[in-house]
C-alpha cells in the first residue's frame, strides 16, 4: 500500500499531536497524517507513573483529543504502524507492515523506548518498564499478586512509582547507581530532600549499588535481584527506570546528523531536506544550556517544538527558544523545575526544607539559570522572569522569603 499525504508526521506522542493540531490551528487545509506505533490515540505520557497506575485516572482521561476531534479536522491518525526506513531522496517512509508513505514535510516525532536492564534475566516475566499504557497496565497487573517491588533507578519515573507503589501497600526496594537520586536533574540538597522523605514513606532507598543479575525462578519468573556486592534482595516485580533511548535510528541511517537523538536548528530542522524532528528525539543547541548539544523529555519540550515547526511550515518563522519546565508527583509533594541547572555553580536554599515547602534556586556565575520549587506554586510562577532574565541577584536576597521574587525581575 502506498500513500500519499503533504505532512507526514512519524509518532502520535504529545509532539506529533500538537504538530497536528499547531498545522490545522495556523488553517493548514493540506492532508495531515500521523503514524503512531501503538494500537491508541495520541496520549499523555506524564500520568501513567502517577494517577494512571495508582488507578485514579482513567485512560480516556489521558487522551489528548478525542477521536471526533481528529476526525472533525481531518487528520489521519494511523494506528499500529513502526517505521522502518526513510528514503529522503524519494520523500517516502517505509513500516514494518510494507506500507509506503510519500510526503511533501515529514516531521519525526518518535520519542524514544524505554531502556532495558543490560544483565541476565533482563527479560524475565515480572519485569516492567513504565513507558507505554500497555506498560502500565501490565504492572498494574501484576501488583494484586506482588508484596515486594523492586525499582531500578532514582530518577522521576522511579521515585513516582515507588511513591504510587507505597500507597498501594507494597514493600518497595529502590536502587540508584549513583550516589544520590535525580543526579542528573538537580541538586544535591533536592536529591537529599527525596531521599529522605521517600525512606520516611517506607521506601528502602539504596545508593552506589550495581546489579549482577535477576534471579528468576523456574518458571522463568523472576523472585529477586542479585547485587554485585552478592546480596540477593527478593522482589516479585521488578520495575526499570533508568531512562530512554531516542527513536531516531531510520533517520540516522538516512543520512540525518546525530548521535544521541536527531540533529536540529533552530526552527527544528534536520540536517535532511524537508524533515524536521522535535521531542525527545530531537537534539539541539539550547540557549538554556550555553548551546550544548541537548535533548530536552518534557511535555513542554515536545509542544513548544511542535509549535515551532507547525508555523515555519505555515510561514511563520521563530526559532525554538521556550524555557524548559518540569514538574512531578510525588505523596503530597509537587515538584515544579523551571530552567536547567547543569552547569550550575551556586545553589541557594530559599525556605525550610523540614516545612515541605520551599526552593532551591541555580546560579551560574550569579545568573540565576534555573529552580526547583517543591509546594512552592509562586516561587515557581515568579521565579519564570529570573531565569529567563539570566537575573543577576544577590544570593542573600533570592533566599529571603519576605522578599517576593516577581519583585526582583
Amino acid at each position: 500500500m502506498t500513500v500519499d499525504t503533504d505532512i507526514l508526521i512519524v509518532g502520535a506522542g504529545h509532539s506529533g499531536a500538537q504538530a497536528a493540531i499547531g498545522l490545522r490551528n495556523a488553517h493548514y487545509d493540506g492532508r495531515i497524517t500521523v503514524l503512531g506505533d501503538e494500537d491508541q490515540l495520541p496520549y499523555e505520557r506524564p500520568p501513567l507513573s502517577k494517577d494512571y497506575l495508582a488507578g485514579e485516572k482513567s485512560f480516556e482521561r489521558l487522551l489528548i483529543r478525542q477521536q471526533a476531534f481528529w476526525l472533525e479536522r481531518k487528520i489521519d491518525i494511523v494506528t499500529k504502524c513502526k517505521v522502518t526506513a526513510v528514503d529522503p531522496q524519494a520523500h517516502t517512509v517505509f513500516s514494518e507492515d510494507g506500507s509506503a508513505y510519500r510526503y511533501q514535510h515529514l516531521i519525526w516525532a518518535a520519542g524514544g523506548r524505554a531502556r532495558t536492564l543490560d544483565c541476565s534475566g533482563a527479560k524475565a516475566k515480572g519485569v516492567f518498564t513504565v513507558r507505554t499504557r500497555d506498560d502500565a497496565d501490565h504492572l498494574a497487573a501484576a501488583l494484586p499478586t506482588a508484596s515486594s517491588v523492586v525499582i531500578v533507578g532514582g530518577g522521576y519515573v522511579g521515585l513516582e512509582t515507588a511513591a504510587v507503589l507505597r500507597k498501594l501497600g507494597k514493600r518497595v526496594t529502590l536502587l540508584e547507581s549513583g550516589s544520590r537520586v535525580l543526579s542528573r536533574v538537580a541538586g544535591e540538597a533536592l536529591s537529599m530532600f527525596y531521599e529522605d522523605q521517600h525512606r520516611q514513606q517506607g521506601v528502602d532507598v539504596r545508593l552506589n549499588v550495581q546489579i549482577e543479575a535477576l534471579e528468576l525462578d523456574s518458571s522463568n519468573v523472576v523472585e529477586g535481584v542479585r547485587l554485585c556486592s552478592g546480596e540477593v534482595i527478593p522482589a516479585e516485580v521488578v520495575v526499570v527506570g533508568i531512562g530512554i533511548i531516542p527513536n531516531a535510528e531510520p533517520l540516522l541511517a538516512a543520512g540525518a546528523a546525530g548521535g544521541n537523538g536527531v540533529w536540529v536548528d533552530e526552527y527544528c530542522r534536520t540536517s535532511l531536506s524537508d524533515i524536521y524532528a522535535i521531542g525527545d528525539a530531537a537534539l539541539h543547541a539550547s540557549i538554556w544550556c550555553d548551546g550544548a548539544p541537548t535533548r530536552i523529555e518534557s511535555v513542554q519540550n515536545a509542544a513548544d517544538m511542535a509549535t515551532t515547526v507547525a508555523r515555519s511550515l505555515t510561514g511563520t518563522f521563530e526559532p525554538y527558544g521556550a524555557i524548559p519546565w518540569f514538574w512531578s508527583q510525588q505523596y503530597d509533594l509537587k515538584l515544579q523545575t523551571v530552567g536547567l541547572s547543569k552547569g550550575y555553580d551556586e545553589a541557594v536554599m530559599r525556605g525550610d526544607p523540614v516545612e515541605r515547602s520551599f526552593s532551591v534556586i541555580y546560579l551560574k556565575q550569579g545568573k540565576v539559570i534555573a529552580m526547583d520549587c517543591v509546594n512552592a506554586m509562586k516561587d515557581f510562577v515568579q521565579g519564570k522572569g529570573l531565569v529567563q532574565a539570566g537575573a543577576l541577584i544577590p544570593a542573600s536576597k533570592l533566599s529571603d522569603i519576605g522578599i517576593s521574587l516577581k519583585s526582583m525581575v
